[in-house]
């Protein structure tokens, strides 16, 4: 079955691009449809084709796209898949991307920068896409640059169930690795009556991913912390705030995060580091030699099928993060 029909003759089809394939396959399984068929394929001087096997006329189309490396030509990708998908006469397009791809160059920090995160909410508009549906965004106001529809997907409640079963929560501290990320480290604190701390940093503005920790704000001597960030990238930033929690006196440092994008020198750094676990999402592939043993790896697919299944029913999504939005 590639897709669900309901009265008024109202039809769900779930496409994929081939950035993330086994997530894409869980997604559809955990929705009850099959993946629409799609001929994708790169021309001899890297364009892309697609073409849809089935008709998709009058169809709610849900086009699930990972931007991972190499992220230009998956974003394209997902791009030209809208493109075809309004061409085809499908009545309205949800893009789902787990992961949003340059969701950091948010707002300009110094002049003559772009802001990149709005580019890419423009390009998906003109493309063809009603509405987004993304996870953990980098920060919440790139859902305004989007006009029409943002469904702000959270992964706390899943890696909170992993980790509830794992804590002593009298003995363990929330903490954010940098100031940014202080209003997620609430309200993981407040779901798990955890008190919170955070870590005051600086990064050099002329080298990217260099960052430089100053001081750790908040109580961590004697106890488990817990840092949590969106994304891990080449784990900078990350491991220099394990390391200050330990001069602290911390007497274990666990890590969770939504978004496992592993640029290098990342998995060398984070399985030499003194951080005993490292706690992430599917929301993007990862290949064999970025596996590690200190690396869990958490599927975010119910999350993302139960989202769809809503918007496909006109549902609330609000309702998964029990008014969290």
């Amino acid at each position: 079955m590639t897709s669900i029909k309901q009265p008024g003759e109202k039809e769900l089809m779930l496409f994929s691009g081939r950035a993330h394939p086994e997530l894409a396959e869980e997604v559809a399984r955990n929705v009850g449809v099959s993946l629409t068929p799609t001929k994708l394929h790169d021309f001899a001087n890297g364009e892309i084709y697609a073409r849809y096997l089935e008709s998709v006329r009058g169809c709610d189309a849900f086009v699930i796209q990972s931007h991972t490396a190499p992220i230009n030509k998956w974003i394209m990708e997902q791009l030209i898949m809208v493109d075809a998908l309004k061409r085809a006469s499908a009545k309205r397009i949800t893009v789902v991307m787990p992961f949003f791809g340059y969701a950091r160059q948010d707002k300009k920090g110094r002049g003559r920068e772009p802001i990149t995160a709005r580019l890419m909410a423009d390009m998906f508009k003109t493309a063809g896409a009603d509405r987004l549906m993304s996870i953990d965004l980098h920060t919440s106001q790139i859902q305004g640059f989007f006009d029409g529809p943002v469904d702000h997907l959270f992964a706390m409640p899943v890696l909170e169930r992993y980790l509830k079963d794992k804590l002593d929560l009298e003995n363990t501290t929330i903490v954010s690795p940098d100031t940014g990320r202080v209003r997620l480290s609430e309200r993981w604190a407040d779901t798990l009556g955890t008190p919170m701390a955070f870590i005051h940093k600086r990064r050099d503005l002329d080298v990217a991913n260099q960052v430089k920790v100053n001081e750790v704000v908040g109580k961590v001597r004697g106890r488990t912390c817990v840092l949590i960030d969106d994304m891990i990238d080449t784990a900078g930033t990350i491991c220099k705030a394990a390391d200050a929690l330990y001069e602290q006196g911390a007497t274990d440092v666990i890590v969770a995060a939504t978004h496992a994008v592993f640029s290098d020198p990342a998995v060398d750094r984070l399985k030499n580091s003194r951080i005993s676990e490292v706690i992430v999402t599917n929301t993007l592939p990862l290949r064999e030699e970025q596996l590690f043993d200190k690396l869990t790896v958490l599927s975010i697919a119910p999350l993302i099928a139960r989202a769809i299944t809503e918007v496909f029913s006109d549902g609330s999504v609000t309702s998964l993060f029990e008014g969290d939005s």
